[in-house]
C-alpha cells in the first residue's frame, strides 16, 4: 500500500524550509545594515539611548535567527535530537551575538581605515565561502541554478557566522574558522592602531577595542561551552553535526519558495 503523507510532518517540514528563508533574509539584509548602523553610530561620535537599543536588537535578531533555525531544523530531522531548554538556547544565542558583534565592529573598524580594504575583505571571505560550498558538493535544490544560488547565500552567511552545510564532523571546520576569525580580528586591530587616531573618534578608540576583544572571547567561550555541555548529540558517539543546509532524503521544497 502507498504510504499515505503525515500533515504533521509536512507541516514541520514547511516551517523549517520558512525558517531557513527567514535566516537567509535575515543574513542578507540584517548585516549589511548593522554594519552602516555601526558605522554611523561610530562617525558621528554621539549616541542617545534609542540608538544602543537599534544596534542591539540587529544583533539579537539575526542571532536569533540561527537559533530559530537549528531548532526547527532539528524537529523535521527523525534521527537528531531536539534542542531543549532555555539553557542550550541561550547559550548558542550568545555563542552566534557576541561572534557577530565582535567580528561586524571590527569590519567597521576597518572601513575607517580603508573602504576599499575592507571591501575587497568581504569579497574575498565570500568567495572563500563560496568555493567551500562547493567543494562540499552541497546538493540541497534539485535545480542546478538554485543551488547554484543556495552556495552563493551559504558565502555570505560564512562571511559573519560558521554554518555547517554538509551535516559532517564540524569540530576541524570550525576550529580553522574560528582561527582565521581570531587572527584576522587582530589584524585588523592592529592595523586600526597603526593608524592616525585623527580618522576616529578618541573617546571610542580605545573602548571599541576593547570591545572587540572581550566580545570575541565570550563568544568563543559560549561556542564551547554549548559544545562541550548543551549540545544535543554530545553523548552520541559517531554521530554527526546537523546539517544546516537539509540533507536529500526527501524532495526539496525550498525550490519552490525561491523560484514561485
Amino acid at each position: 500500500m502507498e504510504e499515505k503523507p503525515d500533515p504533521h510532518r509536512e507541516a514541520i517540514d514547511i516551517a523549517t524550509d520558512l525558517s531557513m528563508l527567514r535566516l537567509f533574509e535575515t543574513y542578507l539584509e540584517g548585516c549589511p545594515q548593522l554594519i552602516l548602523q555601526l558605522y554611523a553610530f561610530l562617525e558621528r561620535g554621539q549616541a542617545n539611548l534609542s540608538q544602543y537599543a537599534v544596534i542591539l536588537i540587529s544583533c539579537c535578531a539575526i542571532s536569533w535567527s540561527t537559533v530559530d533555525y537549528q531548532v526547527a531544523l532539528r524537529k523535521s530531522l527523525p534521527d537528531k535530537n531536539l534542542l531543549r531548554g532555555v539553557c542550550p538556547k541561550l547559550t548558542y544565542l550568545f555563542y552566534k551575538l557576541f561572534t557577530l558583534l565582535s567580528w561586524t565592529l571590527s569590519i567597521v573598524l576597518l572601513l575607517f581605515v580603508d573602504v576599499k580594504v575592507a571591501l575587497f575583505l568581504l569579497l574575498f571571505l565570500w568567495i572563500i565561502g563560496f568555493i567551500w560550498a562547493f567543494i562540499k558538493q552541497t546538493k540541497f535544490c534539485n535545480s542546478l541554478s538554485m543551488e547554484f544560488l543556495y552556495r552563493a547565500v551559504v558565502g555570505v552567511i560564512l562571511v559573519f557566522t560558521f554554518f555547517n552545510i554538509k551535516g559532517q564532523d564540524t569540530k576541524c571546520p570550525m576550529s580553522c574558522y574560528y582561527t582565521v576569525r581570531v587572527l584576522g580580528t587582530l589584524g585588523i586591530l592592529t592595523v586600526f592602531w597603526a593608524y592616525p587616531l585623527s580618522i576616529f573618534n578618541s573617546e571610542y578608540f580605545i573602548p571599541i577595542s576593547a570591545i572587540v576583544i572581550l566580545a570575541l572571547l565570550l563568544g568563543i567561550v559560549f561556542l564551547t561551552v554549548y559544545y562541550g555541555v548543551f549540545h544535543p548529540n554530545r553523548n552520541i558517539e559517531a554521530q554527526h553535526d546537523e546539517t544546516d543546509g537539509k540533507s536529500v532524503q526527501r524532495d526539496c521544497r525550498m525550490r519552490y519558495f525561491l523560484m514561485d
